[in-house]
């Protein structure tokens, strides 16, 4: 999903910066999960959205992540289990914040659809390639953070993406729910006076700005996700 411009809203400076972030989250152990999904939400929505923005994003997550929980391991068996779960909460985080934005965009195109308006046809068109693409982006990232899980970190992060192919994601979750609603508005596109110079990707981080500045709280905790892998947990 991109906006008209396409351009990124702080480069690589902020995916720097979420990096260093989520891994001073991991290594205090303070509510890891909540922390990665705020500090994964906030720089989705400073951003100009497309998938290899949001790729960019799920890797400086996880490399965070990883970087974070290195410097806990080998201590001890019982410092590697608190390390796991840690790990575990950062990828929950990150599934949790790109569940939230699919559901923004529902939102977004409920909202337009509310006024008896819609997005082209071409906008609808390139937003659902880049959605129905999003949670297979998380599971390739997922995997491709494990390097070969040559470390203690790599094996957990490689465990973690086993279990996200075989039970599902929250992200993949939301994108049946947000996908039906993108196809229901291409058939009523021609139907439906067209917003003209606004696309779907704007709208959705216009209404993301909106949440994490807390503009919107009660619509925050209505998208919030819950937890949807419970098969195992």
């Amino acid at each position: 999903m991109q906006n008209a411009t396409g351009n990124n809203i702080g480069g690589g400076n902020d995916t720097a910066l979420l990096e260093a972030e989520v891994r001073s989250a991991v290594e205090q152990g303070h509510d890891v999960q909540e922390m990665v999904r705020k500090l994964t939400l906030h720089t989705i929505s400073a951003r100009s959205l497309d998938i290899e923005s949001l790729r960019q994003i799920a890797s400086a997550v996880l490399n965070g992540a990883r970087a974070g929980a290195q410097k806990e391991m080998h201590q001890s068996a019982a410092q590697n289990e608190i390390t796991r779960e840690r790990l575990k909460q950062a990828v929950s985080g990150l599934d949790a914040a790109l569940a939230q934005f699919a559901e923004a965009s529902k939102l977004a195109l409920e909202e337009a659809a509310g006024r008896a308006q819609s997005f082209s046809s071409e906008d609808l068109a390139r937003a659902r390639t880049d959605l129905e693409s999003l949670e297979a982006m998380f599971l390739e990232t997922l995997q491709s953070s494990t390097s070969g899980a040559k470390d203690v970190a790599g094996e957990i992060l490689y465990d973690l993406a086993a279990h996200a192919r075989t039970y599902g994601s929250a992200v993949g979750a939301q994108l049946k729910e947000t996908l039906a609603v993108i196809t229901h508005q291409l058939g009523a596109a021609g139907r439906l006076q067209v917003v003209t110079g606004l696309h779907l990707a704007q709208a959705t981080s216009d209404l993301l700005r909106k949440i994490t500045a807390g503009v919107l709280i009660g619509l925050a905790d209505r998208i919030k996700p819950g937890h949807t892998q419970s098969k195992e947990d």
